[in-house]
């Protein structure tokens, strides 16, 4: 079994316009699944979260901060990573994939200015760190930002 073979147990899964409470024919007439009496067999029942007028959790657990929307999540790739390209190699952050450097780049790829470069390369990526820029300038290569 794997992934692409998965699929719902056999009954599990209902049709939407399945037509409740119309007869014992139906094979759900009467309550309609609604079980024998109580809150949550009548109409108005409470909400998802309600507790029966205890405080709810999401009100009883502190808040905090806020999470700001527009963040970017940015991956940080230090200049040593670099060393796996060819010498006059241009880098992207297609390259990079492709290199297994980098899995997802999120909303960008920054370079960062870690470790030791012995390479002339072109890099072409969303952001450089100060350190990076001269590491990467200093062999003759040159940075652009995209």
């Amino acid at each position: 079994m794997n992934l692409s073979t998965l699929k719902a147990a056999e009954g599990s899964r209902h049709n939407d316009n399945f037509r409740r409470g119309r007869g014992h024919g139906s094979g759900n007439g009467k309550t309609a699944g609604k079980g024998h009496k109580g809150q949550k067999a009548r109409s108005g029942a409470p909400r998802p979260g309600f507790e029966g007028g205890q405080m709810p959790l999401y009100r009883r657990i502190p808040k905090r901060g806020f999470t700001n929307r527009n963040t970017l999540e940015i991956v940080g790739i230090n200049v040593c990573a670099l060393e796996a390209f060819e010498d006059g190699s241009e880098v992207t952050v297609a390259t990079l994939i492709e290199a297994g450097i980098v899995k997802n780049p999120r909303d960008g790829v920054k370079i960062l200015g870690n470790g030791s470069l012995t390479k002339k390369l072109n890099v072409k990526a969303n952001a450089f760190s100060e350190g990076a820029k001269e590491k990467i300038e200093a062999l003759g290569g040159t940075c652009e930002v995209i």
